[in-house]
């Protein structure tokens, strides 16, 4: 098995340094159509907003930069949506540029983006890698063209295979792909043949999400007038832990919850950097309407709707690090909430967990000085274990990581 990233590690820097470095989110909330269970700050029918948006965005991205009173190091960005491949290439292009103009940006920067299947032409694909983007997050869900179908995605899974295929001629050497289980109907053969086929196409990443019936959607619309069931529960968790086992004997790595990756070159898991610094609970900006951020003690949520988002950006004047005109909220977070958010986003790392020592580090106390009485109960019910040699990391037990969120709220 290979050795986890410590938690006092992030891409090879010690906690201190880590929390230094900044990642950044942004969000492209266009969409040509909105699935049925999506509940994302996504808009269908928009794309003639696009170029105010960008200019928009570009001006929040200027503006933070310029009230953090110094350069700021970023070492991750990431495009999410909606659909950020509906931004022509030399649109990402130029937003990276103007991130690298008011940022100092890592050599090594992780860079990714996230793409539907059927939207992404080889030229397209190539003109990303051109413009910097060097990983890339492909939207599959299913190989099973019906389950596709109910999702109401756009896409077949024949898109899903052209992606890939145009993504490595591109030369992009870090591919991600999302999955979604749990589906109404859906068999466990069903589930079984989709992962098997992702495994078939050799992603570096894969990432797999249990379906929720989120507040909404046409989905709970359809849950709720009894056109189709609840998800099975019981199911979904053997769907889950079937997943476990046949990603691990296909070589991949489970670091989080809900993701796996296989080793790269240099012996290190393909983690998704920008996703390690969310769960490391450590600072990131969000730009873009709807995106969140959470640096310098502060939370930051930008207003949703596009016109908006677009109004908001035209203001002039000074902002207080990291907020916007843009935000939509402005919270302070106090020690007692960022140890709390730190334990429930940290279990969620299934082998680093949160370790002893970065914790010490990071808030002058220890877990047990703190949670005692917590850790000791759920060490009994066989949900949390103790892990590691030199350096002791709490982490959820296989058990655990089915109640993931009955874990988590026991530190909250």
């Amino acid at each position: 098995m290979m050795s986890p990233l410590p938690f006092c590690q992030v891409a090879g820097c010690d906690i201190l340094h880590a929390m230094t470095l900044y990642s950044i989110y942004l969000h492209v909330p266009f969409c040509r159509h909105r699935c049925a269970y999506c509940d994302f700050n996504t808009y269908a029918g928009m794309e003639k907003k696009i170029p105010d948006y960008v200019n928009a965005l570009c001006r929040e991205i200027r503006l933070v930069a310029e009230s953090a009173g110094e350069r700021l190091g970023v070492h991750t960005i990431f495009f999410g949506g909606g659909t950020p491949s509906l931004l022509p290439a030399d649109v990402i292009k130029s937003i990276l540029e103007t991130l690298k103009a008011a940022y100092q940006v890592c050599e090594d920067v992780e860079i990714t983006l996230e793409a539907n299947p059927g939207t992404v032409s080889a030229d397209y694909l190539l003109g990303l890698k051109r413009a910097g983007v060097n990983r890339l997050s492909l939207g599959m869900q299913s190989a099973d063209n019906r389950e596709l179908k109910w999702l109401t995605r756009e896409h077949v899974f024949a898109d899903v295979v052209q992606s890939v295929l145009g993504a490595r001629k591109a030369g992009f050497d870090n591919l991600n792909l999302d999955l979604i289980f749990g589906l109404p109907g859906q068999t466990l053969a069903a589930w079984q043949y989709s992962v098997h086929q992702a495994i078939a196409l050799e992603p570096e990443h894969l990432s797999l999400y249990s379906l929720l019936v989120e507040p909404e959607t046409p989905l709970i619309r359809w849950v709720e007038r009894g056109l189709v069931e609840s998800p099975d529960d019981d199911l979904s968790a053997e769907m889950y832990e079937w997943s476990i086992e046949a990603l691990e004997r296909a070589g991949y790595h489970q670091y989080e919850i809900s993701n796996w990756a296989k080793p790269g070159r240099d012996g290190q898991i393909r983690s998704c950097r920008h996703n390690l610094q969310y769960w490391l609970n450590l600072p990131y900006l969000g730009f873009g309407a709807g995106a969140h951020g959470y640096a310098h003690g502060a939370r930051t949520a930008n207003v949703k709707p596009v016109d908006a988002y677009i109004q908001r950006m035209t203001a002039q004047g000074h902002v207080q690090f990291p907020g916007s005109h843009a935000n939509q909220s402005f919270t302070v977070i106090d020690r007692q909430e960022e140890i709390a958010e730190t334990m429930m986003v940290g279990l969620r790392l299934t082998e680093m967990g949160v370790d002893e020592a970065g914790f010490m580090a990071r808030f002058g106390t220890g877990l047990e000085d703190l949670f005692s009485r917590q850790i000791k109960r759920l060490r009994a019910q066989g949900l949390l274990e103790w892990t590691g040699t030199q350096h002791r990391r709490l982490r959820l037990t296989k058990q655990g990581r089915l109640v993931g969120n009955r874990v988590f709220r026991e530190f909250i």
